[in-house]
């Protein structure tokens, strides 16, 4: 870690051969992954260079809605696929599910006195269970687009991404949070990563790449950004 103007900045030395500055939600922590022969004082000098753009980034996240501690009782707002639901909660001696109304209900059975925790590894496992059976579609959409398949997706909580791609084994890894996103924002994230196939890095041919594939990708990107976040921390 270094710390330039003020702001901490982690320093990620690998065997790359370009400079890469990123900021990451939620809470706008930079990081730089730099070539392993880059000394930090050119490290701060490039983060110096971007300071503006760096702020703007980190500005945008502080702003960004989130949502309150969530506590699992009726009444209480919960997200998918961006459209808001109101939550009824039932108790009762059965097993645990989950039901969506068209009406704007989300409905949640649990036994008598489950606790927080529960109920919310319950809504967890809904939203995986529904974003993995909207996600083999997608692929058939985008990949042929894209030109490039996934050997294997996967879904799970990440602490700073949307989504992450190994690009040596072909693999896409998709946030558990974009359950609860616009389905276009999913989209973008697929189609990203699917893009990262051909480019390592967002140099200039990964943005024709993006923009060849999916030129609305700004706008789906700024309501991805602008949709409330959680209030949990993610896990990565």
């Amino acid at each position: 870690m270094i710390t330039v103007n003020g702001i901490d900045v982690q320093v990620v030395r690998k065997d790359i051969k370009n400079l890469h500055l990123a900021v990451y939600p939620p809470d706008g922590n930079v990081r730089v992954a730099v070539p392993t022969h880059v000394t930090d004082d050119n490290v701060r000098l490039a983060v110096v260079s971007k300071l503006s753009w760096i702020k703007r980034q980190q500005k945008d996240f502080q702003d960004q809605p989130r949502q309150s501690e969530r506590e699992y009782v009726s009444g209480e707002c919960h997200y998918y696929q961006g459209k808001r639901y109101r939550l009824e909660l039932i108790e009762k001696d059965a097993k645990p599910a989950i039901e969506l109304f068209k009406s704007g209900k989300l409905r949640m059975y649990v036994r008598p006195g489950a606790s927080v925790a529960t109920k919310e590894r319950l809504l967890s496992g809904w939203y995986r269970t529904e974003l993995k059976k909207s996600i083999p579609e997608l692929l058939s959409k985008w990949q042929p687009i894209v030109g490039r398949e996934a050997a294997f997706w996967g879904i799970k909580k990440m602490k700073t991404k949307w989504g992450s791609c190994n690009t040596d084994a072909n693999r896409i890894w998709l946030n558990l949070e974009l359950a609860k996103k616009p389905v276009e924002c999913l989209e973008y994230i697929l189609v990203h990563e699917l893009v990262h196939l051909y480019e390592r890095n967002h140099n200039e041919r990964f943005k024709l790449r993006l923009e060849k594939a999916l030129p609305n990708w700004r706008a789906r990107q700024n309501l991805l950004n602008s949709s409330p976040l959680s209030h949990e921390n993610w896990d990565y």
